[in-house]
């Protein structure tokens, strides 16, 4: 009798996921013994049981892509993939089997259609509203740009007070003051509530086929997640501005990044506002008096935290850049991809680590926590969607000085609302960073025209 393959690649799948959690439970063992839990290296501790978590599902994920890859299971047909189905229920058949293989042709090829994903068939970009035929009144756009500038500062302003709150401040239940700890859990209910706007979103809305392979996301999930528990757990070692100040200066690693992995080419202005921006950001740390429990180990830990944020959120960019060349998939289909895979990765890790045990049992003490975190995903989910309305409609540059003001307030909010101190060689860097970020999106922009001077038409979209 003919060996099925949908069972044999279902068994190698549940093997290697069995195989990876045992060990990711003797690694997670070793390192809880040589590490003290008071200690304030204990977020190594954290990072190494957050990767063993991702890891037992992306290596599952990464044998059954390669296995049904090498044996092109995805393209033989239904049929095919359940021979031993003769014996079964047809409707049980079609059930389970066709369900199981939908899933198979989604992870492999994005989409359950029966057609190839290069060559004769070519997907068109939705059609855009014509500026000619439909021409918006001066105050129609002034409207929907002040809306979403106050979509953008709300949304964001509000996820930043929280998000430092969660991570900084105590929470009573009577005589007991504690702090949530859990960067993992703060994560999770991020990304499933932006998972749900942005599905929803793509339910109710016209979308371009969707040709993107699922398990390509997962490289820019895991970056993704990883970068926002860097940014989390880094608030317990930094302060707030201190964090602000290194996400401006991220552009640094995005260009060395970008060197590495597609040998991109920088214009002068590019490398000067960027040694502006270093520059801006040693004076801001020099002058800033901050410090949390002020010695060189939690100094060092926050440190070597923002720099994990700055390169796994610069390879988050550069991946996803490549998947919109290859695959154009939509801005939210790309955020509903990214963040479903993020479900599964952050759900991993909190079983395998008892963090929505610690984390809920914290909510029913605490219900003011309840509402901060769920505050919390819904302006990150809400900002995430003011973020496409603004570039589809008013384009990259005047969303990038949007949120670069943004930055500006988010730091004087937190230094009001937190009494965080700066002195003044401290303010001066802030404003070299944002003089720097000023300055490039202008000589960026005024390239940009140099470049295509028959886009003069195209001024009222930026």
């Amino acid at each position: 009798m003919q060996r099925c393959p949908g069972a044999v690649l279902c068994t190698f799948v549940l093997g290697a996921g069995l195989v990876t959690w045992i060990i990711s439970l003797v690694i997670g063992w070793t390192a809880s013994s040589l590490i003290d839990e008071n200690s304030d290296g204990l977020w190594i501790l954290r990072f190494t049981y957050t990767i063993l978590g991702y890891a037992t599902v992306f290596i599952p994920c990464f044998v059954l892509v390669h296995l049904a890859k090498k044996h092109s299971l995805h393209t033989l047909g239904i049929n095919v993939f359940f021979l031993n189905h003769a014996s079964v229920n047809y409707q049980s058949f079609e059930l389970i089997g066709g369900c199981q293989w939908k899933l198979l042709k989604l992870i492999l090829t994005g989409n359950t259609l029966d057609i190839p994903l290069d060559g004769d068939v070519k997907f068109e970009p939705l059609q855009q509203k014509s500026d000619k035929n439909e021409a918006s009144s001066v105050l129609q756009n002034a409207k929907a740009l002040f809306a979403c500038c106050a979509g953008l500062q709300v949304s964001y302003l509000t996820w930043g007070i929280l998000q430092e709150k969660i991570m900084t401040r105590d929470y009573t239940d009577g005589d007991k003051v504690e702090k949530f700890t859990d960067s993992q859990f703060l994560v999770f209910v991020n990304r499933i509530l932006a998972f749900a706007f942005s599905g929803i979103y793509i339910l109710f809305t016209a979308q371009n086929v969707h040709r993107t392979p699922l398990y390509k996301y997962s490289f820019c999930s895991v970056s993704n997640t990883l970068s926002s528990w860097c940014q989390y757990e880094a608030l317990k070692f930094v302060s707030f501005p201190t964090q602000v100040l290194a996400k401006s200066a991220k552009v640094i690693p995005v260009m060395l990044m970008g060197k590495l992995v597609s040998q991109a080419k920088y214009k002068r202005y590019e490398y000067a506002t960027a040694v502006l921006i270093s520059f801006g950001m040693a004076a801001f740390l020099l002058g800033s008096s901050e410090g949390k429990k002020g010695n060189s180990v939690t100094t060092l830990s926050g440190a070597i935290l923002l720099c994990g944020y700055l390169i796994f959120d610069s390879f988050t960019a550069n991946w996803q850049s490549a998947l919109f060349k290859e695959h154009q998939p939509s801005s939210v289909q790309m955020m509903c991809g990214v963040n479903l895979m993020s479900c599964l990765f952050t759900s991993a890790s909190l079983i395998q680590q008892g963090g929505f045990f610690y984390s809920l049992t914290f909510a029913a003490r605490h219900p003011a926590f309840v509402i901060d975190c769920l505050l919390t995903a819904i302006s990150s989910a809400a900002g995430q969607l003011f973020i496409f309305a603004t570039i589809s409609r008013f384009g990259p540059v005047v969303f990038t000085i949007i949120m670069t003001v943004r930055q500006g307030l988010s730091i004087l909010l937190s230094c009001l609302l937190y009494q965080h101190h700066i002195t003044v060689i401290g303010v001066l860097g802030i404003v070299i960073v944002f003089f720097a970020i000023f300055l490039r999106i202008y000589y960026g922009q005024k390239h940009k025209k140099r470049k295509q001077p028959g886009a003069a038409g195209d001024v009222s979209k930026v």
